[in-house]
C-alpha cells in the first residue's frame, strides 16, 4: 500500500532560534536601567529583553552577541533581531547589525495515524533509537540534512533542524518510514 498524497501534512513551526552581533560593547547595566521589558541577570552576565511583536525573547551579552528565541518563522526572527538592534541604538549604543544567522528551527507535525515505535526502531536500527525508560519518543537522526526527529506513538513528531527547508525535507524523508509502521489511531471515547 502506497502512502497517499491526498492530504498535505501541516508542519507548525514553534520556535526559531537566531543569533546576530551588534559589533560594539554593550553596557548591560545601562540596558537594564533604561530599557523596557528587560530582566538583568548579573550572575550570568546577560540581559533578557522581550519584544511583543514579533513575540521573541533575546539574550544580550556585553560582547555584543545576541540570541533571539521564540519566533515562529525565519522572517519574524530577522524582523525581531532588527527591532532589537534599533532599540539598543536608541539607548545610545553605536550598533551595526551584522552576522545574522538562523541556528535552529523546532517544528511539530501530526501524522494521520498512530505509530508502532518498536517496529519503527527495529526497521531503522542504526539511525533510530528508542529507550522507553528514558523518553516516550523514538529518536531518528538524519545526518545529511542535520535534522533530528522525535517520533511519538500517537503519531506526533517533533523536528529540530538548522532551517525551515531542512525541517520540511526531514518530514518528507521520514513519512514513508512511519507509514510502514503505522497502526490505527485509538478511537476517542
Amino acid at each position: 500500500m502506497e502512502p497517499s498524497n491526498d492530504d498535505a501534512l501541516d508542519i507548525i513551526i514553534t520556535n526559531v532560534v537566531a543569533t546576530f552581533r551588534v559589533r560594539c560593547h554593550l553596557n548591560l547595566r545601562t540596558i537594564a536601567l533604561e530599557g523596557t521589558n528587560v530582566i538583568y541577570k548579573p550572575e550570568v552576565g546577560k540581559v533578557l529583553m522581550k519584544l511583543r511583536k514579533p513575540k521573541i525573547t533575546a539574550s544580550i551579552w556585553s560582547s555584543g552577541k545576541i540570541i533571539c528565541t521564540g519566533a515562529t518563522s525565519e522572517d519574524d526572527a530577522k524582523v525581531g533581531a532588527r527591532r532589537l538592534a534599533r532599540i539598543l541604538q536608541k539607548l545610545g549604543f553605536k550598533v551595526r547589525f551584522s552576522a545574522f544567522k538562523v541556528v535552529n528551527v523546532l517544528a511539530v507535525c501530526s501524522m494521520p495515524f498512530a505509530i508502532h515505535l518498536v517496529d519503527f526502531t527495529i526497521k531503522n536500527r542504526p539511525i533510530a533509537s528508542y529507550e522507553p525508560e528514558l523518553h516516550p519518543a523514538a529518536t531518528y537522526r538524519i545526518k545529511h540534512i542535520k535534522a533530528t526527529v522525535q517520533v511519538f506513538s500517537s503519531g506526533s513528531i517533533t523536528v529540530t533542524g538548522p532551517n525551515v527547508q531542512n525541517v520540511a525535507t526531514a518530514v518528507e524523508h521520514i513519512y514513508p518510514l512511519l507509514f510502514e509502521c503505522r497502526r490505527p489511531k485509538p478511537a476517542c471515547k
